[in-house]
């Protein structure tokens, strides 16, 4: 394969990537199990994504079936969503079982809390409450939430209300149409290893990264396109690190944030930014690495929505933010190692890489970024 062929394959791959970000997230399931006999499930989900059948299996929503109806239900008010739902409550119950010792308990849905549309590009997630009864003398949990409804992370809770003592135990997080690990009622969990933990949120943030995370992959590799030696790339990839390690962290203690709205058509134009500079000037510049440090810190932001959603827990919270920031650096690596071996090695000359790559791809990142940007801003008529 000669290094035209190669590059054209190296483009197609990139973009035949959905132009979108829109993606489902897991759903979020905590199971609190009452010394007093009760059994209560919260599951946090986008219920327009059940109800539509909308699941991991997109990565872009938009390349479903009935993505219309979906947007359609993103626009609802609560109330209305809430009675369009109605009919979708016996699938609900007959997808979910929850076993008790090998046996299916029966549940019923309490409660159903759906916010307002709010910034109706990223999905609205709502809190549906499930209830049942339990036994004392059960000694283990298993849960089921099938595939069709999408990917998941389960944690359980053992609560002793009277005397006020509860534990929590770690997530599980499946993407296969299988029943969690057994949960132990009759002994308090053990912690997740160091290697568990570290595992869990090395490959989450790699994931967020690839294959989830277009506008992230297109906006590294904006910054590898005009560096055509290692120095200046890893002192840009650097400063994006820091940068975005920071906004993460704050974020993620609850220090400081930003809303959706706001964050995500910025990380668009950003991309579109790094391009555009690709296009017009032929050589870095000190101010790149304070322009990329600066877009780094929204990308932070970006990398914290996702990551709050999932959750950190208590007992391992720097093990896990740490491990969640690994795994993205992995994944740009990844990035950087593919635009390195897939473009940059075929071509020597400086000018003919220029000519033939950096300019005709920012100029296609370009375009998706501020196609992104108008995308994900929210006009009010």
């Amino acid at each position: 394969m000669n290094c035209k062929s190669f590059c054209i394959s190296f483009l197609v791959l990139i973009f035949s990537l959905p132009l979108s970000a829109d993606v489902v997230r897991p759903a979020l399931i905590e199971i609190s199990v009452y010394t007093t006999g009760k059994l209560s499930i919260e599951l946090r989900a986008s219920i327009e994504a059940l109800m539509t059948g909308i699941n991991g299996k997109y990565t872009n929503t938009k390349q479903a079936p009935n993505a219309e109806e979906y947007d359609d239900y993103r626009v609802m008010q609560p109330d209305d969503l809430l009675k369009a739902f109605e009919s979708f409550k016996p699938a609900l119950l007959k997808g979910v079982d929850l076993k008790l010792d090998g046996e299916s308990i029966p549940l019923i849905i309490e409660a159903v809390k759906i916010p307002e549309p709010g910034y109706t590009k990223v999905p609205r997630i709502s809190v549906i409450t499930l209830t049942g009864n339990v036994e004392r003398d059960r000694k283990q949990l298993t849960w089921y939430y099938p595939q069709s409804f999408g990917d998941h992370a389960t944690r359980v809770r053992q609560v002793d209300e009277v005397n006020q003592k509860w534990h929590w135990s770690d997530h599980q997080w499946l993407k296969d149409d299988v029943y969690t690990q057994p949960y132990p009622l009759d002994e308090i969990f053990t912690r997740q290893s160091f290697l568990d933990v570290f595992k869990t949120y090395v490959v989450a943030g790699f994931q967020h990264i690839l294959p989830l995370g277009l506008d992230h992959i297109l906006f590294v590799l904006g910054i590898f396109l005009l560096s055509t030696t290692m120095k200046p790339l890893l002192w840009q990839v650097t400063m994006f690190t820091l940068a975005h390690s920071i906004t993460l962290s704050l974020s993620m203690l609850d220090i400081f944030s930003l809303p959706s709205r706001v964050v995500e058509p910025l990380i668009a134009l950003s991309i579109a930014y790094v391009a555009i500079e690709n296009i017009f000037s032929p050589k870095l510049h000190r101010s790149r690495l304070w322009i990329v440090f600066g877009f780094g810190l929204l990308h932070g932001l970006g990398f914290a929505s996702v990551l709050s959603e999932f959750g950190l827990p208590a007992d391992d919270f720097a093990l896990a933010l740490i491990s969640f920031n690994i795994g993205i650096e992995f994944g740009q690596l990844a990035i950087i190692s593919m635009g390195f071996f897939g473009l940059l090695i075929w071509f020597k000359n400086k000018q003919t890489y220029r000519h033939v790559v950096v300019i005709p791809l920012s100029v296609l990142i370009a375009l998706t970024g501020l196609y992104w940007f108008w995308e994900r801003l929210e006009w009010v008529s």
